[in-house]
């Protein structure tokens, strides 16, 4: 992807107007689109306060004629990982952490300027990352943490060989995940993890591509471990995701009250039935499958194999969630040197669910799924005022959002312009 033309300014403060009025817009709200009759949209501080149809503007407001381009809500990424520099997550286990921190910084700035104004991190960044956004250190998107990932020994998460430990310790604890093993275990582990600062608690209930001892096939973690994982989540208010790519991985996490059901992608269509019946979502991340399955990479040993088995049954298990009606999400889980690719998700999934649906996936559904209905992922009085202003309307191509450094006008955070591409005035005071 061509990089932006500009970046974010770091070295000056941006003054926030009192109440900006974004008008003669086509309108894509995170739910619905609005191509035809033209829309104005007031921020109001970091908060939208008005959108309907062209008004008069106040006159303490200033006004933005977005001349007929396309106004949407930032696109939220639910299952990114900004600690993951390599393919070979044993290698990057052996980074120090301020080295890691760099590569975190990196990823976060450049999603950001690809439209991405939230991400959620599904596992390895914590407290850290986000005091660094808070305090302007990073100019990223706003990020919602899990801490480390929990897994059972010998699960997806346990990133050791087979051999001995070569230490005589047990137990494993690396840059994107953490083993733990029982019910009481899983209660303690969940606990520290929020006492840290986690939003979100993230497990693993099945095998995994890129893990070198556990087959695809092997369910993990008991009832019991899960279910201690929801129930503490819940006494904080938060919820569970679960990497679950197996069927059977898939209805357990439905079963058993988790919320987020990341992959998915070995669901069948009896499956995803019980899954539309329960109050769980699926976020498939379709774009690290078929670059694992292509061959192009280099991957651990047995890894291609197990990508290829499970890409059989990807796009599939995507049309069965689809028919039964399945609240599914968009992330993209994307790691070393496949990151800067995380806008070709949307496309792999357009060509399954097309794009209008595809894009609240990526927007008002994620949302949802975060817990944060009404506020992000969407275009409505009172949500946060994350907006993209785009040249071309991407529920009628979704390539506009594919190629942002030709596309992308403009992308508001909290109510702040932090990028905006052509230097054209784009802003009047009324008369």
């Amino acid at each position: 992807m061509a990089r932006l033309a500009a970046q974010p300014t770091r070295d000056k403060a941006v003054e926030k107007p009192r109440r900006i009025r974004l008008t003669n817009a086509v309108l894509f709200d995170g739910e619905e689109h609005f191509p035809v009759l033209r829309r104005s949209i007031v921020i109001e501080g970091e908060r939208v306060v008005e959108v309907g149809p062209a008004a008069p503007a106040a006159s303490d407001e200033i006004v933005v004629d977005v001349g007929g381009r396309t106004v949407m809500p930032g696109l939220i990424d639910a299952h990114f990982h900004c600690n993951s520099p390599s393919l070979n997550v044993a290698a990057a286990d052996r980074l120090p952490a301020s080295h890691m921190a760099q590569y975190a910084r990196g990823y976060m700035e450049a999603s950001l300027l690809r439209g991405f104004t939230t991400l959620r991190d599904a596992g390895g960044a914590d407290s850290g990352l986000k005091a660094a956004l808070a305090e302007g250190l990073i100019h990223g998107p706003r990020l919602y943490t899990s801490g480390l990932a929990l897994s059972q020994t010998g699960g997806h998460g346990d990133i050791r060989d087979g051999g001995p430990p070569s230490c005589g310790c047990a137990g494993y604890s690396g840059s994107l995940s953490m083993v733990v093993d029982g019910a009481d275990a899983m209660r303690l582990a969940v606990r520290d993890q929020l006492r840290q600062g986690a939003d979100q608690i993230k497990i693993f209930v099945s095998g995994g591509v890129l893990s070198p001892t556990d087959p695809i096939w092997m369910e993990q973690f008991t009832d019991a471990e899960i279910g201690a994982a929801v129930e503490e989540a819940a006494r904080r208010r938060t919820y569970v995701m679960a990497h679950a790519l197996t069927a059977l991985s898939v209805r357990r996490c439905a079963q058993l009250g988790v919320r987020s059901i990341e992959h998915g992608l070995q669901m069948d269509a009896a499956t995803a039935d019980f899954v539309a019946a329960s109050s769980s979502f699926v976020v498939p991340t379709l774009l690290i499958l078929t670059s694992l399955a292509s061959g192009r990479l280099a991957l651990p040993p047995g890894a291609l194999d197990k990508a290829k088995h499970v890409m059989e049954q990807a796009v599939a298990a995507v049309e069965h969630g689809r028919r039964a009606g399945v609240r599914m999400g968009l992330g993209t889980d994307l790691l070393g040197e496949l990151h800067g690719s995380e806008l070709q998700e949307l496309e792999v999934r357009a060509q399954i669910c097309g794009n209008l649906e595809t894009l609240r996936a990526a927007t008002s559904v994620n949302a949802e799924i975060m817990q944060l209905k009404g506020q992000l992922g969407c275009i409505r009085p009172g949500a946060l005022a994350d907006l993209l202003v785009l040249d071309g309307d991407p529920v009628a191509d979704i390539g506009v959002l594919l190629r942002p450094d030709a596309h992308l006008e403009r992308i508001i955070k909290n109510g702040v312009t932090v990028f905006e591409k052509t230097a054209r005035p784009q802003a009047s005071r009324p008369a």
